[in-house]
């Protein structure tokens, strides 16, 4: 019973900060689900719960570090720009966000924030590398940090979910979690597939759940083997819900959100690149009066990137690769293909030629594919081959070329791909070959950039 006093407390502080905010679609046909039935299929969930979920103490909290104050954190006011400092966030949290160097939010941070730290749904549209990630987290972690969890809890009941589509995307989520709680007594878990399962249910067994970042395939492993329940979520966060809808993750979406509370007693964020009719669509079924933020960047690719296509032969490409990479001594650098195929091909060449390359595609094994990103994040590896499973998922910092060995067939990859390099303010290099089997697909990207691409030759000591 407490554990629905929680829900149902929660539920009225949130619709109670939304009551003079106008009408959505979504609110305007479906009201806030009761508390009772909510209540009633948690009570009967957790009759089965106990023999295989025992109740368990909380574990000790993290000791906070009692010399730091928000006064060693002195971000000064500037017009135009907001502050972390001006949304009174826990110090524990602003702790969190000084280690990262957060200072000024981004414009999705700071249109999102004042809601949803409210509670209110949200559902935003913003480029990859715009903020989103911290803009959801900071605010999950202050309402869990506020709002006190349950009375009667049990192992494997999170009460934050993200949802990503994929593994990549999942792990730098978990990353940053980790990071935005790490003075906090929040406990974050990843699962993700393609990792060692019995492992991660440990994780899960080990303390109470606050944050749980997962792909949808492997959350439904979980739930269906009753591992993990969803039934108490607070707050349900859906990322790059275009991208889950490319991958045909909807339908296992939709059971997944089948098994939290209804809209209005649960928090939803939603984000996503595009909003196409579908993605708003879904939006309206799965929030209640949410929020609707367009952040639209002044260019769709980044001005910090210099964007360069080489018209080139297909029989010219792997030279010019090579002697790009070695005369102006590359150190990071990603190239993209589009095909797994081609991927195995290039990478075992450039290995025969004595450079220091991997490759990172969808059948790579997990394991091995989190060992060559920390391999390509700490420099042993010089060269990531890497297929689009890649583009969404790699924030790594000092990448100073992204090589489009292939055009991509849909223009908002190349976005995505270029946006590797050019990050945190710094330069970068994106160079495109464009040869008779692609140079076709330039005109559709010209169109989506809203602007002419410079092609030209190779520079002449590369061929």
């Amino acid at each position: 019973m407490s554990g629905f006093l929680n829900i149902f407390n929660r539920s009225k502080h949130r619709n109670n900060q939304g009551k003079d905010a106008p009408q959505s679609k979504a609110s305007g046909s479906q009201a806030p689900a009761s508390g009772k039935k909510a209540a009633g299929s948690r009570n009967e969930g957790n009759k089965t719960r106990r023999s295989r979920h025992p109740h368990r103490k909380n574990r000790p909290a993290k000791v906070a570090d009692q010399s730091w104050d928000l006064g060693q954190f002195q971000v000064p006011e500037e017009p135009g720009k907001a502050r972390f400092h001006d949304f009174d966030l826990p110090l524990p949290l602003m702790h969190g966000i000084a280690d990262l160097g957060f200072k000024y939010c981004t414009p999705i941070q700071a249109e999102v924030l004042g809601a949803t730290l409210q509670g209110r749904d949200a559902i935003g549209k913003a480029q990859t590398g715009t903020g989103k990630t911290a803009a959801f987290l900071i605010a999950t972690i202050k309402q869990l940090m506020e709002i006190p969890a349950p009375d009667e809890r049990f192992l494997g009941e999170p009460r934050a979910l993200v949802i990503a589509p994929t593994r990549e995307l999942a792990m730098q989520i978990h990353k940053d979690a980790q990071a935005l709680t790490k003075y906090t007594n929040l406990h974050c878990v990843m699962v993700v597939g393609g990792m060692d399962y019995e492992k991660q249910r440990q994780q899960l067994q080990k303390e109470y759940v606050d944050i749980l970042v997962a792909t949808p395939g492997r959350l439904l492993d979980y739930c269906e083997r009753r591992d993990i329940f969803l039934d108490l979520t607070e707050t349900m966060v859906i990322d790059e819900a275009d991208r889950m809808l490319d991958m045909g993750f909807i339908p296992q979406v939709r059971r997944i959100i089948r098994s939290t509370p209804r809209p209005g007693d649960r928090q939803t964020l939603l984000f996503s690149a595009t909003f196409s009719e579908d993605v708003l669509r879904l939006g309206e079924q799965w929030t209640w009066n949410p929020l609707k933020v367009e952040i639209e960047p002044d260019s769709v690719a980044t001005d910090t990137v210099d964007q360069q296509v080489w018209i080139i032969s297909s029989e010219q490409k792997y030279q010019v690769l090579c002697n790009l990479i070695t005369r102006q001594n590359l150190e990071r650098v990603i190239v993209f293909t589009n095909r797994r195929d081609q991927t195995r091909r290039l990478t075992e060449k450039l290995r025969k030629d004595g450079l220091k390359a991997d490759m990172l595609s969808g059948d790579v094994p997990q394991k091995k594919r989190v060992k060559t990103l920390e391999d390509f994040r700490s420099g042993k590896l010089r060269i990531l081959v890497a297929t689009d499973v890649a583009g969404r998922g790699i924030h790594i910092d000092g990448i100073s070329h992204v090589v489009n060995y292939n055009l991509p067939e849909d223009p908002e990859d190349y976005v995505h791909r270029i946006g590797r390099t050019g990050r945190a303010g710094t330069s970068g290099t994106s160079i495109s070959f464009a040869c008779e089997d692609d140079s076709f697909l330039i005109p559709t990207l010209e169109e989506l950039l809203g602007d002419r691409l410079s092609c030209t030759p190779p520079p002449e000591e590369l061929l």
